[in-house]
């Protein structure tokens, strides 16, 4: 039987004493490993800080679509690339509850909000935060993924009730300027840090099918797991290409890389939630399967993340089944 490998990279966040380098390498060796072994190791770190078989389920809402600033080549709302993607205003609380309510109706146990801004007025926030709270009311954990945020703004947030800030790094660092120019990979850290400063749970991860190599996508993995804390929520992102964005038609990103990426991740990240995001849908249920096994245990759940689809709601209860899975709360 294969036997367990020690992991070095483990406890990455927390030893702050290891060398970056040797930390990267060993993260790259941890993907090169024969893919049995990569997911027994995975698996065994799953089963030591979870139940193998429960999945949080998150439901994610546009509330203000389009007419972003910002260049991210990956993204349809951005002004810059001719998408078939329209701006809208802002929601109104009330289309927001509704929307909270059917999400909890289905199983979801945590709601995002969502808008496309490179970083929120101090007005805007006065109407997310009515958002919040009516959220939190129907019984909801709350996130939101505003775009940058000051360290007062982050507070703002912390003291409305929200439980949850989700701002993701996107990639290694060393390929971020191929995919954004508008705004720093130091902008996202301090975004990041304003965040956690004001006690709020941190939901960071990136993307994966940009166009990197195997090395970036450990490179990805070592900046998140050396953030500390490590974030409770990691959402794994497979590139969904929208005709009209600049990474429109490049090369599709083996499926079984993306569950190396979600194993190694879990692997470096024991204590968090490690989400299926965006490019879900992409994925067969056999590969869903795998993911799972690989230590996969949140997605976002419903029809639409943001304005790239989803696996609906029957879809995913039918898979759980097949499975033997169970929503369970994060």
């Amino acid at each position: 039987m294969t036997q367990l490998v020690d992991n070095p990279v483990s406890s990455i966040g927390h030893v702050a004493s290891q060398n970056k380098i040797q930390e990267r390498l060993a993260i790259e060796a941890l993907f090169e490993l024969p893919f049995n072994d990569l997911l027994f190791q995975a698996h065994t770190v799953h089963r030591q800080h979870f139940d193998a078989n429960g999945v949080q389920l998150s439901t994610l809402l546009s509330i203000k679509t389009g007419g972003c600033p910002e260049d991210c080549g990956y993204c349809p709302q951005s002004i810059r690339h001719p998408t078939q993607v329209a701006n809208s205003a802002i929601l109104s609380v009330e289309a927001v509850r509704e929307a909270a309510q059917r999400a909890k109706n289905a199983g979801a146990s945590r709601f995002c909000m969502g808008a496309a801004w490179r970083s929120p007025k101090d007005k805007d926030l006065d109407q997310v935060i009515d958002m919040i709270i009516e959220v939190q009311r129907l019984g909801l954990e709350t996130c939101a993924t505003l775009g940058m945020l000051k360290p007062h703004q982050a507070e703002k947030l912390k003291a409305a009730g929200l439980d949850y800030y989700n701002h993701n790094i996107d990639s290694a660092p060393e390929f971020y300027e191929e995919i954004i120019k508008t705004r720093d990979y130091q902008d996202r850290i301090d975004t990041l840090q304003a965040v956690r400063h004001a006690g709020l749970h941190v939901c960071c991860g990136g993307i994966v099918g940009m166009g990197e190599t195997r090395a970036m996508r450990a490179g990805l993995l070592h900046e998140l797991a050396s953030l500390t804390p490590q974030p409770e929520s990691v959402p794994i992102n497979l590139l969904v290409q929208v005709e009209g964005t600049p990474l429109h038609g490049i090369e599709e990103l083996d499926p079984f890389e993306f569950i190396r990426t979600i194993a190694v991740a879990r692997i470096l990240m024991p204590h968090s939630r490690v989400r299926l995001s965006a490019g879900r849908e992409q994925l067969s249920d056999a590969h869903q399967a795998l993911c799972f096994f690989a230590g996969a245990n949140s997605i976002f759940y419903g029809e639409k993340l943001l304005t790239t689809g989803n696996p609906d709601v029957l879809r995913d209860q039918e898979l759980f089944a097949r499975l033997g899975l169970h929503a369970e709360n994060a």
